[in-house]
């Protein structure tokens, strides 16, 4: 069995909590895009693997962002109402896929994420 050093420990803890609070929205409003930055913004210093993590999810909150307003306008003409409920659906499912990857160790880029920050 490989033993993993603690340090990657906490990185993966930290990397699970970070994809996790994505989720926060749920239960307080606005939280799911101010605790992952404010997160990530604490802890990529003192742990360089969260970096990568953090980066992923920021790229993944301004393309959700960007979705959500184009679906939104597409409202007027009936197409965005089951675009939002894709959107929140895999907003729901992406953060759940990414901790379970951070907590193996894996930078996992959610699908359909621009790029903003590499």
């Amino acid at each position: 069995m490989q033993t993993v050093p603690p340090s990657e420990v906490e990185t993966r803890q930290w990397a699970t909590f970070l994809h996790l609070s994505l989720l926060a929205g749920l239960v307080v409003p606005g939280a799911g895009f101010v605790l992952p930055v404010v997160l990530w913004q604490l802890k990529k210093d003192e742990l360089p693997g969260l970096d990568a993590h953090g980066k992923v999810v920021a790229n993944w909150l301004i393309s959700a962002l960007i979705y959500g307003a184009v679906a939104g306008g597409l409202c007027f003409v009936l197409v965005g109402f089951p675009l939002l409920g894709i959107l929140a659906l895999l907003a729901f499912i992406f953060p759940i896929i990414g901790a379970l990857k951070a907590n193996d160790g894996v930078v996992w880029a959610y699908p359909l994420a621009i790029r903003f920050f590499s």
